[in-house]
């Protein structure tokens, strides 16, 4: 079994890329489950969302305390949240981020087998208008893992935003595929 664990904030969309990430995984023919942790539920709060995913039944139903991938959609929250608490050895932390991998490797209190960046938010800027990341960190989440691929991120992406929109958060997704640079560490 894959266990994800997304970092955020309220409003950035973390529990949608979770359920979306599920659905992806659920297209490919893959067992799933997508939910979400709220603390103060208010928008700019942190945020954590799990997913999981597997070739049969998944019948665990607690919250993910030791990930195999950790998905940071504000780069903000490395200096207030232990984001690699229970990181599986040889984990994959994929983090939106503008800073190199020196600058946030400082920050991680665990060092990953694999570090993923992309600026996530000015994709989405670019391509949305808007600085919600969870769609593109998607693609990031793709190209890092190979746990899904672009293709049904993006159908599965469609599926929850319809028409334009969904194909801009589709073109997010590929365009964060496209930039995000991996370092095996």
């Amino acid at each position: 079994m894959i266990e994800i664990r997304f970092h955020g904030r309220g409003g950035q969309g973390a529990v949608t890329a979770a359920n979306i990430l599920a659905s992806a995984a659920f297209l490919e023919g893959k067992y799933v489950q997508a939910f979400p942790f709220f603390g103060v539920e208010r928008r700019g709060a942190p945020v954590t969302a799990f997913t999981r995913i597997d070739e049969k039944p998944i019948r665990v139903k607690t919250q993910i305390y030791e990930p195999d991938i950790v998905v940071v959609l504000d780069p903000s929250l490395l200096d207030t949240v232990d984001v690699t608490a229970g990181l599986k050895d040889g984990g994959i932390v994929i983090v939106n981020t503008e800073k190199s991998k020196e600058e946030v490797l400082e920050k991680l209190k665990k060092k990953p087998a694999k570090l993923a960046l992309v600026d996530a938010t000015t994709i989405a800027l670019e391509i949305l208008g808007l600085p919600i990341t969870n769609t593109a960190i998607l693609g990031a989440v793709a190209k890092a893992t190979g746990v899904v691929s672009l293709e049904h991120v993006q159908k599965a992406i469609q599926d929850v935003f319809s028409g334009a929109l969904g194909e801009k958060n589709a073109k997010a997704a590929e365009e964060a595929f496209n930039k995000t640079v991996i370092y095996e560490l």
